[in-house]
């Protein structure tokens, strides 16, 4: 199932796309009602899920709806740097000398930077380095620690499209990217959870990043230094995964910094992912509230 969430005139409710439309989760009164707990509901809830999707014929109509981030503010949400080879070699060709990881590099977004995806992403008025980042993203679906990587498949909920919009000189000026990472808006994802059964190998996804229709990253996951199941041994090891963490799994070569390429206002940034679809966002300038 491709599980989103999605907002009537009412409010925020939860069901799985089917045939151009969703078929709402809300006609099962057992099956929470928003994104996370249904998460925590683990595989009883998911059949019940399953099994309300096979069986009704009530379909709402795309156009009666916005589908908004799959999940309002994930509990964690992490992000994997320098995994790719062909970004690594970008980077060393533009003068850094960069080894290659021996261990997953990692950094955290703050929950807050979660957005929508199709909603706007703020370019934030004390900087002019917006860059984009396209990621699949790993959806967490069990409360799991020391996760050893051939059982790393039984804790994934699904997978879904991440954008790790990132401030270039807020993330370099210090030793820890976090902050120029974490501003607001600055994590689009979805438009989907897809369940890990809808994917045949999440380490044969073609990504595709376009800025204004002009693609900028033309990559495949099978090129991830460390793949999905890596870097959740790698995380489990030091700490709990919780249901609805997101875990983005690192970008390829093709992002702005290497060419001095920023994003700008009124820039739109599409990332697609093969089996699990597309996410597109406008940059808008950031709001002044002062």
């Amino acid at each position: 199932m491709k599980l989103i969430s999605y907002k009537t005139d009412e409010e925020v409710q939860i069901g799985a796309l089917r045939d151009g439309g969703v078929v709402p989760f809300s006609q099962d009164k057992e099956i929470p009602k928003n994104m996370l707990n249904f998460l925590e509901g683990g595989t009883k809830t998911l059949n019940k899920a399953k099994k309300l999707y096979k069986e009704s014929d009530i379909s709402i109509k795309l156009n009666n709806i916005r589908i908004v981030k799959p999940i309002n503010r994930p509990p964690k949400i992490i992000a994997i740097g320098l995994n790719y080879a062909d970004h690594l070699e970008e980077i060393r060709a533009s003068g850094r000398d960069m080894a290659t990881p021996e261990v997953p590099m990692i950094f955290n977004k703050q929950s807050l930077s979660a957005n929508g995806p199709y909603d706007d992403i703020q370019k934030p008025f004390v900087s002019d380095k917006l860059d984009y980042e396209g990621e699949l993203t790993i959806v967490i679906g069990k409360k799991c620690r020391h996760v050893k990587k051939d059982n790393a498949e039984d804790v994934i909920a699904g997978y879904t499209i991440g954008n790790d919009i990132s401030v270039r000189d807020w993330q370099m000026r210090v030793p820890t990217f976090t902050i120029g990472k974490s501003f607001d808006t600055h994590c689009p994802f979805g438009p989907s959870i897809v369940t890990k059964e809808e994917i045949k190998n999440p380490h044969d996804l073609d990504l595709i990043t376009e800025v204004n229709g002009e693609v900028r990253q033309k990559s495949n996951t099978k090129h991830l230094i460390f793949n999905c199941y890596d870097i959740i041994e790698h995380l489990s090891t030091a700490f709990t995964l919780e249901p609805g963490d997101l875990i983005l799994t690192g970008t390829p070569s093709g992002v702005g910094v290497v060419d001095d390429v920023f994003l700008k206002n009124g820039d739109i940034v599409k990332v697609s992912i093969s089996e699990i679809g597309y996410i597109e966002n406008k940059i808008i300038n950031e709001p002044f509230e002062g």
